[in-house]
C-alpha cells in the first residue's frame, strides 16, 4: 500500500507558519526602512534579504517534506554536521566582524551567516538521536541510564561532555541569548527523554535558583566590577539595565528604557502600522532584539495578543504532533521543535519588559535576520515530514489490521 505524503499536509502547522511569515516581512520593512532611507539606501534592502533567506526557507521546506527521516538516524551525519558547525563558529570568531561587542557573524558577499543559531536545530537532532537508543533502559533505570551513574562526564562521547562543548564554544563570542536558548531547549529534551518528571521539576528549579543567585552576586558585587572580567564587558551593560533601566538613560539603560516608551506609545490599539515613533533612531536595535516593542507600538497591545494568539496556536499544534508520534525520535524532535520556539519567545519577551536581562535573542518570525529564519523554517519542515510519516505508519497499521481481520 502506497500513500503520498503530499495528501497528508499538516496545514495547520503550514497555514500559521505562511501567516507569521508574511508578517514578519511587513515588520522587517515598516522597522528598517526608515534607517535605511536616513543612511541613502534602498528602503527594501533588508526586507529583499530577509525574502530571498525566505524564499530559500521554502525550497528547503519542500525538499525535507519529501525526504525520508531515516537519514536523521544517521549517527555518523550528527557527526559530521556538528564537526562542519564547530569550523564555522571558529571562523566566525577569527574572520567575523563584530555586532555591539559580540563576534558570530561569517559574512559571503551579500550574504551574512551566523553559526551560533543552527545550534538550536543541531542539538535537538543530537539529543533526540541519542536518547530515541535507550528508551528500554531509561523505562527501567530511569535517569541512571543517562548519567551512567556519574555526575560529571568521564568519556568525550558522553551527550554532557558534547553539550558542554556545543554550548560553551558560544562564550568565545560572547553568545549570551543563544547560549541561554540552548541550555533551556537541552534541560526540554532532558525532561521528554523518558526520566520521571520530577527530575525535571528538581533541574528546574536548581535552574532557576542558581540565576537569583547570580543576579544577587552581580548586584551586590556591583556591575562595573563585573564588566572587568574578560568575556562578560557587554554581558555586564545588559544586567546594569536590568536592575534599573532609568539610572543610565544615555548608556545602558537607554534600550530598555525606550522599549518601554514604545510600549507605552502603543495602548490598546497601536499608532497604525509605519506609524512608530520609537524604531526612528530612538530605540536602537528596532528591527531584531526590540521588534516586539515596535509591533505592541504600531498594533497596540490587541494586535500584537492576536499575533502571540498564531504563534502560540502554532506552537501548540507542533508539540501535538510531538505528542501524538509513536516513534521516540519522531517525538523528541517535534516536542523539541516546539519547546525552543516556546523558549525563544518568552526570553525575548521577558528581555524587552524588562522581567530577565535583555541577552539578544531575536523575537520568531519578525525579527529581521535570514538565519533565525532559515533554522525556523528547517525546524518547522522537518515537524511536517514528522507529522506525515506518523500518519502514514497509521493508515498502513490500520490497513494491515483489516486486511488480516478479512482473511
Amino acid at each position: 500500500m502506497k500513500i503520498s505524503k503530499r495528501h497528508l499536509l499538516n496545514y495547520s502547522i503550514l497555514i500559521p507558519y505562511f501567516l507569521l511569515s508574511i508578517l514578519g516581512l511587513i515588520v522587517v520593512y515598516s522597522t528598517t526602512s526608515p534607517t535605511l532611507i536616513e543612511e541613502g539606501k534602498s528602503a527594501f534592502q533588508l526586507v529583499r534579504n530577509q525574502g530571498i533567506f525566505w524564499i530559500a526557507s521554502l525550497i528547503l521546506i519542500a525538499l525535507i517534506y519529501k525526504l525520508k527521516l531515516g537519514f536523521l538516524r544517521n549517527g555518523r551525519l550528527i557527526f559530521i554536521v556538528m564537526i562542519v558547525e564547530m569550523v564555522l563558529l571558529a571562523l566566525a570568531r577569527l574572520v567575523g566582524t563584530p555586532v555591539n561587542g559580540a563576534y558570530g557573524w561569517i559574512s559571503v558577499g551579500p550574504v551574512t551567516i551566523q553559526p551560533a543559531e543552527y545550534l538550536k536545530i543541531i542539538i535537538i537532532w543530537y539529543l533526540a538521536h541519542r536518547f530515541s537508543k535507550q528508551q528500554d533502559e531509561i523505562a527501567v533505570y530511569d535517569f541512571q541510564v543517562l548519567t551512567q551513574n556519574q555526575w560529571l562526564p568521564r568519556a568525550f562521547n558522553d551527550w554532557r561532555f558534547v553539550l558542554l562543548v556545543l554550548i560553551g564554544s558560544l562564550g568565545i563570542f560572547p553568545d549570551l541569548g543563544n547560549a541561554t536558548i540552548l541550555v533551556l531547549v537541552a534541560l526540554i529534551m532532558y525532561t521528554v527523554s523518558g526520566i520521571a518528571y520530577r527530575w525535571f521539576s528538581t533541574i528546574l528549579a536548581l535552574l532557576a535558583g542558581s540565576s537569583m543567585l547570580v543576579l544577587s552576586v552581580i548586584r551586590f558585587v556591583g556591575v562595573e566590577k563585573f564588566s572587568q572580567i574578560p568575556v562578560f564587558g557587554y554581558v555586564a551593560k545588559r544586567f546594569s539595565a536590568f536592575f534599573n533601566p532609568f539610572n543610565d538613560l544615555a548608556g545602558a539603560g537607554h534600550q530598555l528604557a525606550n522599549s518601554y516608551y514604545a510600549m507605552v506609545n502603543g495602548g490598546w490599539f497601536g499608532l497604525g502600522l509605519g506609524n512608530s515613533i520609537e524604531k526612528r533612531g530612538y530605540l536602537p536595535e528596532a528591527h531584531t532584539d526590540f521588534v516586539f516593542s515596535i509591533v505592541i507600538e504600531e498594533f497596540g497591545f490587541v494586535g500584537a495578543s492576536m499575533i502571540l494568539a498564531l504563534l502560540f496556536f502554532l506552537i501548540l499544534r507542533i508539540i501535538l504532533v510531538g505528542i501524538r508520534a509513536k516513534d521516540p525520535f519522531n517525538s523528541m524532535v517535534a516536542i523539541g521543535v516546539g519547546g525552543m520556539i516556546l523558549v525563544q519567545v518568552f526570553v525575548n519577551i521577558g528581555g524587552i519588559s524588562g522581567l530577565i536581562p535583555s541577552t539578544g535573542v531575536t523575537f520568531p518570525f519578525l525579527s529581521q535576520g535570514g538565519n533565525s529564519l532559515l533554522v525556523l523554517s528547517v525546524a518547522i519542515a522537518l515537524v511536517l515530514n514528522i507529522d506525515a510519516s506518523e500518519k502514514r505508519a497509521k493508515l498502513i497499521r490500520e490497513y494491515e489490521n483489516q486486511t488480516n481481520e478479512s482473511l
